[in-house]
C-alpha cells in the first residue's frame, strides 16, 4: 500500500529549487552581468598582488610596447607594464568609491532623517544648506573643493563625500516624512518613546531599502567624480595606478591607444556593473516592479 505522504508528494507541483531563493529580479540577465562582473573586480581588488605580474611601478621593461604575451596591455611611455597597473589601479577606485558613498550615505541620512522627522525650522535649515549644494554642477563643486583642500586621494574624496550627501538626505528625508505619520510611529510617540528611540527603530529601518538602491547606483557615479578629478589632476598624483590618471596620461600619447584604452574600459565595466545593480535592487524594493517582472516569467 502506498503511503499517503508520498502520495501528497506527487501529486504536489514542485517549485524549481534554482528559482526559491532569488527575486525575479535578480534572476534577470542584466543582474547577473552586473553580479559577475562586481564580483569580479572585488576579487581582482583583494588579490592583486597575486593577479598582477608585475610591480606597477617598476619601469623595467621597453617603453610603449603595444599588447603582446609578454605585457597583455602593452607598456607606458616609462616602460610599466599596464595590465599591471589597471589591476593594481582597482585597490584604489573601487574601495575608497565604497569607503566615500557609505560616509555620504551616513551624513545624508542623518541629516534626512533629522529633517523629516523634526520637521520646522530643522527641516528648513538643513534642506536650504542641501539646496545650496544642488545648486553647483557635482563635477564642478567637486573640483572646486578638492582645489581648495589641494591635491590628493584624500581631498578627492572628501569632495566627492561633499557633492553626493544631499541625494541622500533629500530621499530620507521624503521617506521619513511618509514613515512619520503611520500608526505605528504615532502610537510609539504615544506611549512615551523618545524622539530618537522612535527615529532608530522605527523610522529608518523602513527607508533603508531605497537608501541601499541609491548607495549601489552612487558607486558607479563615485567612481566616475573619483576617476574624472584624478584626470584633471587634482586626484591621484604620480606614480600611484589609478584609471582616472591612466587615462589622462594615455590622451597625451595617442599613438600608443594601449595606454588609455584599458584603464577606460575598466571604468566603464565597473560603473556598467554598479548601474546594472541597481537597478535590480530597485526591482527588489519595488513591489510594482517585482510584481511585473513575475507575471511576465509566468
Amino acid at each position: 500500500m502506498t503511503d499517503l505522504a508520498e502520495i501528497d508528494e506527487l501529486a504536489l507541483p514542485v517549485a524549481p529549487r534554482n528559482r526559491a531563493f532569488l527575486p525575479a529580479s535578480w534572476r534577470e540577465p542584466l543582474a547577473i552581468v552586473g553580479a559577475v562582473i562586481a564580483v569580479g573586480w572585488l576579487v581582482v581588488a583583494i588579490f592583486a598582488p597575486l593577479i598582477a605580474p608585475d610591480n606597477p611601478l617598476s619601469q623595467a621593461f621597453p617603453a610603449s610596447q603595444p599588447p603582446s604575451i609578454h605585457h597583455y596591455f602593452g607598456t607606458d611611455e616609462l616602460g610599466r607594464d599596464v595590465y599591471s597597473r589597471v589591476i593594481y589601479g582597482s585597490r584604489v577606485s573601487i574601495p575608497i568609491a565604497l569607503v566615500l558613498v557609505f560616509l555620504a550615505m551616513t551624513i545624508g541620512s542623518m541629516v534626512g532623517a533629522a529633517a523629516g522627522y523634526f520637521r520646522g525650522l530643522t527641516d528648513g535649515v538643513l534642506m536650504r544648506s542641501a539646496d545650496l549644494v544642488f545648486a553647483f554642477p557635482a563635477i564642478i563643486l567637486a573640483m572646486v573643493v578638492a582645489a581648495v583642500l589641494g591635491r590628493g586621494l584624500a581631498n578627492a574624496a572628501l569632495a566627492i563625500v561633499v557633492v553626493a550627501w544631499p541625494s541622500y538626505a533629500r530621499v530620507v528625508r521624503g521617506l521619513v516624512l511618509s514613515v512619520g505619520d503611520s500608526e505605528y510611529v504615532q502610537s510609539a510617540r504615544l506611549l512615551g518613546a523618545s524622539s530618537r528611540r522612535t527615529l532608530m527603530r522605527d523610522v529608518l529601518p523602513n527607508v533603508a531599502g531605497p537608501v541601499l538602491v541609491l548607495a549601489t547606483l552612487d558607486l558607479a557615479n563615485a567612481i566616475l567624480l573619483l576617476s574624472g578629478l584624478s584626470f584633471l589632476g587634482l586626484g591621484a598624483q604620480p606614480p600611484t595606478a589609478e584609471w582616472g590618471s591612466m587615462v589622462a596620461e594615455g590622451t597625451q600619447y595617442f599613438q600608443w591607444w594601449w595606454i588609455g584604452t584599458f584603464p577606460g574600459l575598466a571604468i566603464f565595466t565597473v560603473v556598467l556593473a554598479f548601474n546594472f545593480l541597481g537597478d535590480s535592487l530597485r526591482d527588489v524594493f519595488d513591489p510594482r516592479t517585482a510584481r511585473q517582472a513575475g507575471e511576465g516569467r509566468a
